[in-house]
């Protein structure tokens, strides 16, 4: 899939997603391309990209919904730009099988544009935990907090 602007590789990327297909979503990816994923999870080509997308595209996420909110878009030159992009994410089973509430989340992508188009470099997939300001490690998990004073 061709991506003209930018600021399309969001839509271009939920739209890979919803049609479950890893190969198209990860062609979004320049060869040597790096996806982190929202626990750290670094894969660091487009084969791991799509095996890794292939994956949860057919187990946890096999009837998810991803959908694009706002996206923002910094051009850093004529062939460069970084988009940001809100999304939300429905229907991931849980480990019982049954459905997990929803998430939003905070997708960074790096651009660049060559011959076939504009092409990710890079993404951070990052979570958004609504009232929470950071993360405290308690024994062998992570919990939200916020220091910010409420009163």
């Amino acid at each position: 899939m061709r991506v003209n602007a930018p600021g399309e590789l969001p839509h271009a990327f939920a739209a890979a997603w919803m049609a479950r297909d890893a190969a198209a979503l990860a062609a979004l990816f320049v060869p040597d391309a790096d996806f982190v994923n929202v626990v750290g999870i670094w894969w660091q080509d487009r084969g791991a990209i799509e095996a890794a997308h292939y994956y949860g595209l057919t187990t946890f996420f096999r009837d998810s919904v991803l959908s694009v909110g706002r996206v923002k878009l910094r051009m850093l030159g004529a062939d460069h730009a970084v988009v940001h992009a809100r999304m939300r994410l429905r229907g991931q089973y849980a480990p019982d099988g049954g459905i997990a509430a929803d998430r939003q989340n905070m997708l960074t992508f790096v651009c660049t544009r060559d011959a076939l188009g504009w092409q990710a470099v890079a993404v951070q997939n990052t979570d958004i935990v609504a009232g929470a300001e950071t993360l405290v490690v308690e024994g062998a998990g992570l919990r939200p907090q916020d220091y910010r004073d409420t009163t």
